[in-house]
């Protein structure tokens, strides 16, 4: 028996079934037994999983895991990852901006999405394979068998960035029986949901399987400024897979597959109005009315593209030697994400287009290596290799308002600049399709070595000991443009030349006696009298240049903060080498207690590592302990602004205690725990584009808590609840300045969810299934501040953040959510089901952000509505 464990648990990486939580563990794409994980009858801690890399049950596998199962993903209605997070409540996850931007969550601890040089600090595995970036991750779940989220830092057994967690998928493999299954569901919205499963024998040692779905769905949201919906499903996948098996002792898996998504998502709604709204409303543009941001209506000038291509090839070897078992896992995948939006949210056209390009190609290599020593150890270990190319281009354009509209907030002063000071023609600056366009590449290769001892110090004792040392490197070139000249320009020195001129005709003027001189008197002043003339002049330079940076003179200061797209210092160059490299050890160690036949309990201590993420967008700007030496090399560009080209790593450490108890009709798990991530990587998007930097410690103390019940033969009942205590232990320079000492903000206190399952059997056979679940989250603040709100001098100097702080105070976030669904099964394998998900049309905002070149005014995401529907299913 300890044999056959140990020879499943290698035979991938990564495997999941029913909801239940376990406590904290490490996924591979697990070889599920044939019978028992494909019919998914385990429930509570009887689940099987693998994640430890061996399979074993909920109830002894040592480590915070939560568990959900093909028949509960199907029973719920869970579409995608996104879904999953009302059966998971240590998870949370967000889509924003586009259906190519996801960010995954765990204990409070996540990011990666809206900038492709970010890779997520929760890792995403499907069949033992990573996902590196959130585009190849959110298709429709395919022919899954359970999914597995783990919490904490999971580098020793998941070598690429899992500083904060694993979600692993594991669909099943094709079967020696052929059987399979067809589903059609129809709901609001006109949603259409089909898929497909076959898996069959090919020959008596190779079975494959085939899976497809399309997913479709109208928009839930209005769009009256291009007349259309936004929020809509328009994605498919196929997948295939071959099971070969020559012999006893060795089994091939291959896996190859593609999935399309092309919709417009992701609609804004304005949530606080400024005066910059009512100047896009004086230029006959439109903007969602502030106190009603559920209304279903949106305004923008044309759809959002988001045409998103995946595809993959994959290989799985295990080769069973005795007591040894080899695997190896290679992979190949590739995502090309094309993206266009009108990113201002209103019917104005202020923005002309931010149209991004993004392609990832990413090959992955894993060996491992396990054995099995008498039943007194267990050994594992391996080695991973990453190698991905990152290509980005985005062009942000003007349209044809933008200029009028900056104009009118400047009360004429662009115009003004033009003709009168610089005497350039009216209309040259911010012209319709100027802009800033990148065009950036990125190269990453990294590998690591793991391992993994579990050694049993008695009958009722095992110590785990686990180590990992990653090496990453990354190399990135940048040749971005920005055609705004209008933002080129250096009001300080213009404004300088404004003041002394002035300073020269007045005082020539009045000593004429003609108040302000012209030139050619000027002129004639100078040639008549020279030395009088010398001292005007040496007077209103010493004047110029002590009052250049005083706005209450120099009014042209109050022009930067239209200045949106400044000139771009692309790297590498003279002082910035656009590289990185980094490498950690860490490790892992643990000791597991069965205390009875029916209670299990461990204490851990664990550390994570997630490499340094480059700030691949326009936003990246040089270090400000760069600035010097930039201009001694002559490289600092007019209005060159400082921020981050990349932030360095992620260091996370938590401590574990875990208690599980499992007496047949119910189980119960208890986590304690305290995590903390050092150099946090914070990504916040501050009106214009989005500031990179490491937090400098982020701490979550926290409580998990699960249990089933068998109340009766037909009735089965569980409860999932999460108590968290998240701490900015040291923040200094976050986008909105010192957070040290306070809460991260959308993080709530208490998740819970409850569930009721009644499995009914009929006279005939046919049985009766009622499901329901209720998701809940407490109060939190949204943001912990909204960066545009910050008081600035007309330098960009920071006055106080108090008002970025107030600004954000009032948005908090509320979940309550009620999912349902009522199917009847008949024998013949047809089933029928009703079902609804946020039935109480429980609305709040997801996120919120200041609204894009509106100062004072801010934006948001909203949640998705209630949706219901019906499905016909058949299976074989």
């Amino acid at each position: 028996m300890k044999k056959h464990l140990i020879r499943a648990a290698l035979l991938g990486a990564v495997a999941l079934p029913v909801t239940a939580y376990a406590q904290e563990a490490k996924v591979e794409e697990a070889q599920p037994a044939p019978a028992a994980a494909e019919t998914d009858v385990a429930e509570g801690n009887e689940i099987v999983v693998t994640a430890t890399k061996r399979e074993q049950t909920l109830q002894d596998v040592p480590v915070a895991v939560s568990v959900t199962t093909a028949e509960t993903i199907e029973r719920a209605q869970v579409r995608d990852l996104k879904d999953l997070q009302t059966l998971v409540p240590a998870l949370r996850v967000s889509q924003l901006q586009s259906s190519a931007n996801t960010n995954f969550i765990i204990r409070g601890f996540g990011n990666g999405a809206n900038n492709p040089g970010i890779e997520p600090s929760v890792g995403v595995f499907v069949d033992g394979v990573y996902r590196s970036r959130t585009a190849a991750q959110i298709g429709d779940l395919p022919d899954v068998q359970r999914v597995e989220v783990l919490r904490g830092p999971q580098s020793t057994l998941f070598g690429k960035n899992a500083s904060a967690g694993v979600i692993s998928m594991v669909t099943r493999e094709p079967s020696f029986d052929f059987k399979g299954s067809v589903e059609a569901s129809y709901g609001n919205y006109d949603a259409l949901v089909l898929k497909g499963y076959v898996t069959g024998p090919i020959s008596d040692k190779v079975a494959a399987s085939i899976a497809g779905g399309i997913n479709k769905r109208d928009g839930y949201i209005t769009d009256l400024g291009y007349n259309g919906t936004a929020n809509e499903r328009d994605r498919w996948f196929v997948r295939g897979q071959l099971r070969i098996e020559p012999s006893d002792v060795l089994k091939v898996r291959l896996i190859a597959d593609y999935d399309k998504i092309n919709e417009v998502c992701c609609a804004v709604v304005n949530v606080r109005r400024s005066a910059a709204t009512t100047a896009i409303e004086a230029l006959g543009g439109k903007v969602n009315n502030s106190a009603t941001p559920f209304a279903g209506v949106s305004y923008s000038n044309f759809p959002s593209t988001n045409d998103i291509q995946n595809w993959g090839l994959s290989g799985q070897i295990d080769y069973q030697v005795g007591p040894l078992k080899l695997t190896s896992i290679s992979a190949y995948r590739s995502s090309s994400n094309l993206t266009n939006q009108d990113s201002d949210f209103t019917s104005g056209d202020l923005i002309g287009q931010n149209r991004g390009d993004v392609n990832i190609d990413t090959l992955t290599q894993e060996l491992r290596l396990n054995a099995s020593f008498l039943d007194v150890a267990d050994l594992m270990i391996g080695g991973f290799y990453f190698d991905e190319h990152v290509k980005y281009n985005n062009a942000l354009t003007y349209g044809t308002q933008f200029r009028p509209y900056a104009n009118l907030l400047a009360n004429g002063a662009i115009s003004q600049v033009e003709a009168a000071i610089l005497g350039v023609p009216v209309g040259t600056f911010q012209k319709t399709g100027q802009g800033i366009f990148d065009n950036t590449q990125m190269d990453n290769q990294a590998w690591s070595l793991f391992g993994n001892l579990d050694v049993k110090l008695g009958d009722k004792l095992t110590l785990t000991l686990g180590g990992n040392y990653t090496k990453d490197r990354k190399d990135v070139t940048t040749a971005t443009v920005s055609t705004d000249t209008f933002s080129a320009l250096d009001f300080v020195t213009i404004g300088g030349a404004v003041i002394r001129s002035t300073a020269i005709a007045t005082q020539v003027g009045s000593l004429l006696g003609v108040g302000t001189a012209n030139a050619s008197q000027i002129a004639a002043f100078a040639a008549a009298q020279p030395t009088a003339y010398g001292a005007i002049v040496s007077g209103s330079t010493a004047y110029a240049n002590a009052n250049a940076t005083n706005p209450a003179v120099n009014s042209l200061l109050g022009l930067r903060a239209l200045q949106f797209l400044p000139p771009f210092l692309n790297i590498p160059n003279a002082v910035e080498n656009g590289k990185s490299r980094d490498g950690k050890w860490t490790w892992t160690a643990r000791l597991a207690w069965e205390l009875s036949d029916t209670i299990n309990t461990y204490v851990s201590y664990a550390t994570g590592f997630k490499a340094s993420s480059f700030n691949l967008s326009r936003d990246s700007r040089p270090l400000a302990s760069d600035l010097p030496a930039l201009r001694t090399a002559g490289l600092a560009l007019p209005n060159l602004t400082t921020g981050s080209r990349y932030a360095g790593p992620e260091n996370a450490k938590v401590f574990e205690l875990g208690i599980k108890a499992n007496w047949g009709m119910a189980s119960a798990n208890l986590t304690l725990f305290k995590q903390t991530i050092t150099g946090f990587q914070s990504n916040v998007f501050t009106g214009t584009g989005f500031a990179l930097a490491n937090a400098g410690k982020q701490s979550t103390s926290g409580i998990e808590f699960d249990g089933t019940i068998k109340a009766t033969k037909a009735l089965s009942l569980n409860v999932a609840m999460v108590y968290l205590d998240p701490k900015y232990d040291s923040f200094t320079a976050s986008a909105v300045g010192d957070l040290s000492g306070t809460r991260p903000a959308g993080i709530p206190e208490l998740s819970t969810t409850v569930g009721a399952q009644w499995n009914q059997e009929l006279a005939n056979g046919d049985r009766v299934i009622l499901r329901g679940d209720w998701h809940m989250e407490s109060e939190v603040q949204i943001t912990e501040g909204l960066p545009a709100f910050i008081q600035r001098n007309a330098l960009g100097q920071v006055i106080s953040n108090q008002p970025a702080f107030d600004a954000a105070r009032p948005f908090t976030r509320e979940v309550s959510e009620i999912n349902a669904s009522i199917t009847y099964a008949m024998t013949n394998g047809v089933e029928l089901s009703l079902w609804g998900r946020n039935l109480t049309n429980n609305r709040y905002l997801i996120q919120i952000f200041d609204s894009v070149a509106q100062s004072g005014s801010v934006s948001a995401y909203p949640n998705q509505p209630r949706t219901y529907g019906a499905s016909l299913r058949f299976k074989w």
